[in-house]
């Protein structure tokens, strides 16, 4: 469960609901399902029908009205809050299995994601948010990326950092091979660098 001001976003089944925690009732509920088949215009495909929208994991960004819905479709979708209701900004594939976790990281519109495929991935959403609203957060400079490797404790993974379009309007800026599926992550920062923890069904915590 993710807080927002004084409403809360919580995820079950395949339903996202925006909740009012002063009078503890819903203010609003989407199914993720039956919004994935009112965008389809031909037949569901196989994987379709073996991967439901079931709804995983939920993230607030820190403006308090933007957040993220990680699904078993392998799909990341975007919200924002406008007063009672959330209109969906943003929906792209972020893995080719379930979206097990994601994480907004602080006073940015960068989103981690983590899925059963075992692939890490960072996103940076801001372009598709800020087209209808300033941004509220801390501006961050960008910076030319390239290709990169990033150390896994108690080994070694490579992760590539890419602007290539392969996910329809949004590309990854990182993709890290864990290779096993995600439970948890969060990115935080570790003697004033930034860092990507992942738990895993091992007993080990990874940093990246």
């Amino acid at each position: 469960m993710a807080r927002t001001l004084c409403n809360c976003v919580t995820s079950s089944y395949l339903k996202v609901m925006l909740w009012n925690l002063q009078k503890a009732r819903p203010l609003w509920i989407t199914n993720l399902q039956e919004d994935e088949t009112e965008e389809m215009e031909g037949p569901r495909s196989p994987g379709q029908l073996l991967n439901p929208a079931l709804a995983h994991s939920v993230s607030v960004a820190s403006c308090g009205n933007i957040f993220s819905c990680g699904a078993e479709d392998g799909k990341v979708r975007i919200f924002r809050v406008m007063g009672v209701k959330c209109e969906q900004e943003l929906g792209f594939k972020g893995h080719t299995l379930g979206v097990s976790q994601v994480c907004f990281l602080p006073e940015s519109y960068l989103l981690l994601t983590g899925g059963n495929d075992g692939k890490v991935r960072l996103w940076d959403v801001s372009a598709e948010v800020e087209k209808k609203q300033k941004s509220p957060v801390k501006h961050i400079h960008r910076k030319k990326t390239k290709r990169g490797t990033y150390t896994k404790q108690g080994g070694s993974t490579n992760a590539s950092v890419t602007h290539e379009e392969e996910h329809g309007k949004i590309s990854p800026k990182l993709n890290i091979e864990h290779g096993e599926k995600v439970n948890w992550l969060l990115g935080t920062k570790i003697k004033g660098h930034q860092n990507i923890l992942v738990a895993d069904q091992t007993s080990y915590v990874s940093v990246y």
